[in-house]
């Protein structure tokens, strides 16, 4: 299993997974050419995308589906009122060609959120991001993954140093908001097994983070947790260019 994440962040976000000549995407708050752009560098086009996978209703996340061609999009409900909506339940598994998909709950503020564990037959991908928390559900759901795509939104101190309104911060930091560097961390300590080989920090703020600042936290607390980062690939996806990962 392969995956790029195309970009992340508050401005737009976007990520293919690829597998036996099968191509799911994950959100679409991307430009066109942007996506474009990506998927000739996989020789592929705009109709090898066999199906969208959405995880929840904010336009970063969902400003470029309007131009795709018509294909099934799977996410719940109250995230999106379209034709081709496969409505989907958390924790209710489900199958597109040889992917064995489980969709998870999220602490976001808006409807019915979701993150997405993506398994083929040796490899399991979780990609969990604009969460404020994850329930314990959840994380039994995510653990021992071959690949995280996890969320890494802020640093504490760094937010609230920005010019943001108060209660905007609030949000941020609220279970509803966005995992900082450390609760992300923390959760990850929980998840890796012996078969994690990598993971993408996602999601990470322009105003409120830095790629060393999120890596450098991560670090320090597999240190505290006593676990090896040795043998995990662990790197920060992009706002501005994309990030490949897996084989």
């Amino acid at each position: 299993m392969r995956f790029v994440v195309i970009q992340s962040g508050s401005k737009g976000n976007a990520t293919l997974v690829i597998d036996k000549g099968r191509v799911l995407l994950i959100d679409m708050g991307v430009g066109l050419r942007v996506l474009k752009e990506v998927l000739a560098k996989e020789n592929l086009n705009l109709y090898n995308i066999n199906a969208m996978l959405l995880t929840h209703e904010h336009w970063d996340h969902t400003a470029g589906i309007k131009y795709l061609p018509p294909l099934p999009i799977y996410c719940t409900k109250e995230t999106l009122n379209n034709e081709n909506v496969v409505e989907l339940e958390p924790y209710k598994e489900f199958r597109i060609d040889h992917f064995k998909i489980t969709p998870v709950s999220t602490n976001h503020d808006v409807r019915n959120p979701l993150g997405f564990v993506i398994e083929n037959d040796e490899e399991k991908l979780v990609y969990l991001t604009d969460s404020g928390k994850i329930t314990v559900k959840s994380l039994q759901k995510i653990k021992n993954a071959d690949y995280y795509i996890i969320e890494s939104n802020h640093d504490p101190e760094m937010l609230m140093a920005t010019n943001r309104p108060m209660m905007l911060k609030r949000r941020i930091l609220s279970t509803k908001g966005h995992l900082s560097n450390e609760q992300s961390a923390t959760y990850m300590t929980k998840c890796v097994g012996d078969k994690t080989k990598e993971i993408i920090l996602a999601h990470l703020s322009e105003e409120a983070n830095r790629p060393d600042v999120a890596l450098e936290t991560y670090t320090k607390i597999f240190e505290d947790a006593n676990i090896s980062l040795q043998n995990i690939r662990l790197c920060c996806a992009n706002q501005h260019y994309s990030v490949e990962g897996g084989r």
